[in-house]
This record gives structure tokens, C-alpha cells and sequence, in this order.
């Protein structure tokens, strides 16, 4: 029965982790990144501390059979454990990835703007900038702060230094 206790906490701690993970709204890249970091080091320590607390219960309660069925459910447990930190650690580097990817694409989005003559204090093509930027696959928030900037140049062309620079900080530092 200590066997079946303990098999239970432990899947039921990591099916809570797993429900958690897969039930999160779509976050920002850089979110992502964060929130794996998070949830892995919240999923080792949830698991570390299940099967500390289900290994200790067998122990006290069970007979010498359950000892040793507490100890194969540790060391599956923390195969277990390391497995989630394995899968955190892949969704992290996932995460970083597309970040480093956002920024190249932002990066190459601003570059083009420069080569075509399209952004520069002195020509500034709305259209073509505005044009590319909705058709460009960058993260829809920071599409959205790329267009209010290129908005509020159109708006106020006398800041067009100060919003080149907005936009160029934007798109490249993410």
C-alpha cells in the first residue's frame, strides 16, 4: 500500500507540474526563457521534496519490502526529476534561441530600412517602413511598439532623430 501512496504523490506532482506548464498563456520570448528558468527549479524542488516526504513515510510505516520499494521509487523519482530539469533546460535554451532570433530579425528588419533609404532623418518612407513592419514575423508586442514609434515620427517629423533612435534601441536590443 506504501508503494502505491508513494507512486501516487509522485505522479501526482509531476502530472500537477505537467497540467501547470502546458495550461500558461502564450508568453514573450523572454518570458518563456524566465518562466522555464522558474518552473524548473519549482518542479526539482516539488519533486525533491515528494519523494523526500513519500521515502520518509515508507520508511517510518512500512516493512522491511516497503524500504526497499520506497528506494526504487526515489531513484525512479529522480530520474524523474531529472528528466523535468532536462525538458526546463531544453525550453530555456529554446527560449533564448528565438530570442537571439527576434533580435536578429529586428536587427535585419532596421537594416534593410537604412539600405533602401527608407529611414533617415532627412527621407522617411512611412509606407514602405509601415508595409514591412506589418508583414515582418516579429513578436506582435514589439510589432506594436515598432508602430507607434514609426506612428508618432510621422505624427511629429521634428523628433525624427529621437524616434530613429527609439526604434533602433527597440529593435535591437529586445
Amino acid at each position: 500500500m506504501s508503494r502505491t501512496l508513494i507512486l501516487a504523490i509522485v505522479i501526482a506532482a509531476i502530472g500537477a507540474g505537467g497540467y501547470y506548464y502546458l495550461n500558461q498563456p502564450e508568453p514573450t520570448p523572454a518570458e518563456r526563457l524566465e518562466t522555464a528558468a522558474e518552473e524548473a527549479a519549482e518542479a526539482v524542488t516539488d519533486a525533491a521534496s515528494s519523494v523526500q516526504d513519500a521515502a520518509s513515510d515508507a520508511v517510518d510505516a512500512a516493512t522491511e519490502q516497503a524500504a526497499e520499494a520506497a528506494s526504487s521509487l526515489t531513484d525512479q523519482a529522480t530520474e524523474a526529476a531529472s528528466s523535468v530539469a532536462d525538458q526546463a533546460s531544453d525550453a530555456a535554451q529554446e527560449a533564448s534561441d528565438q530570442v537571439a532570433a527576434l533580435a536578429g530579425q529586428g536587427q535585419e528588419l532596421l537594416n534593410s530600412w537604412i539600405q533602401e533609404g527608407k529611414l533617415d532623418p532627412t527621407n522617411f518612407d512611412y509606407d514602405g517602413i509601415m508595409t514591412s513592419l506589418q508583414d515582418s514575423t516579429l513578436a506582435t508586442d514589439l510589432k506594436d511598439q515598432a508602430i507607434k514609434i514609426v506612428n508618432d515620427i510621422k505624427d511629429s517629423p521634428e523628433t525624427i532623430v529621437q524616434k530613429i533612435q527609439e526604434l533602433t534601441n527597440l529593435l535591437t536590443q529586445q
